[in-house]
């Protein structure tokens, strides 16, 4: 990921700039939609190409249970979960409040009523997710990264996937690596795909 273009960065709790909020149309799922995006949000002019490749690589998600958008922005990745599987339920999940906000707002544009966007501190604690997908929030720095995404990936249930999309060049590979000499055993991971100066890596657990 990159941050926004503004002064501000996209991961601030409370963007103080305006909003300064327009429609585009994307498409989603296979299907042309108008979402609301905005300043202070990542990728506020719509949908980044980080994102594009996720959904080419990834698999379908599952039809069932808890899936978790993490770093959901305007909600790209939550509503073509949600999109894709009307029995599951999309938590997407940002520290962004105008995300939240955003992602919310365009979940009832669609009329998906699967989707529960909010705080990381307000999923649950005994939510399990049966897929994870994100476009994590390299620049927040490695050991604020290395935090984050050790503890979302702890909350996958067994036999569910996380994929994350990370660009090669902000460290896509070491990331990878690191993963696997951190995550503890049960867990396994590996390169889903490539496209496009972006890898999609997967992280399985498998007990």
């Amino acid at each position: 990921m990159k941050a926004d273009e503004s002064t501000e960065h996209y991961f601030s709790r409370s963007p103080a700039g305006p909003a300064q909020e327009r429609t585009v149309t994307v498409s989603l799922a296979g299907q042309d939609v108008e979402v609301l995006t905005a300043d202070g949000v990542f990728s506020g002019d719509g949908l980044d190409l980080g994102t594009r490749v996720l959904f080419r690589e990834a698999p379908l998600p599952p039809p069932a249970g808890d899936l978790v958008d993490l770093g959901c922005g305007w909600g790209p990745i939550a509503l073509t979960l949600a999109l894709r599987s009307p029995g599951a339920r999309v938590w997407a999940v940002d520290v962004n409040e105008r995300a939240v906000q955003l992602t919310a707002r365009n979940a009832a544009r669609l009329g998906l009523k699967n989707v529960t966007a909010c705080r990381p501190d307000q999923v649950p604690a005994g939510v399990q997710a049966a897929a994870l997908w994100s476009n994590p929030p390299i620049r927040i720095g490695k050991s604020a990264l290395h935090e984050l995404l050790e503890t979302w990936l702890s909350r996958l249930a067994p036999g569910a996937t996380g994929h994350l999309v990370v660009q090669r060049h902000l460290g896509a590979d070491s990331l990878h690596r690191w993963l696997a000499e951190t995550l503890p055993a049960g867990f396994t991971v590996a390169r889903a795909g490539s496209a496009k100066g972006f890898r999609v890596l997967s992280v399985a657990r498998t007990s």
